[in-house]
């Protein structure tokens, strides 16, 4: 799982173009959202087709979302339950 964390860290930062943030300097368990990353709705939707193009997992229910993109660490407790890829 610490493999697919870093994958998503990395992913994350090239999708939203957050260029002057490294991997490292982002803790998996803060929140991507408010007092964390501070990620905004427009952000949301960067993820959720990142999830789509990447990992094969549609995210239609907007409360489901709220919970998978909480945190690093709960995209990839999801996407581990739920993609066919072996991780």
């Amino acid at each position: 799982m610490d493999e697919l964390i870093q994958e998503l860290k990395e992913k994350i930062i090239a999708q939203l173009n957050l260029e002057d943030i490294e991997p490292d300097e982002i803790d998996a368990s803060q929140p991507l959202f408010g007092d964390g990353l501070g990620l905004d709705s427009i952000d949301a939707l960067e993820l959720i087709v990142l999830m789509e193009r990447d990992y094969n997992i549609k995210i239609t229910d907007t409360s489901e979302g709220r919970n998978i993109f909480s945190t690093i660490t709960t995209m990839a407790e999801y996407i581990t339950a739920n993609s066919n890829r072996n991780i």
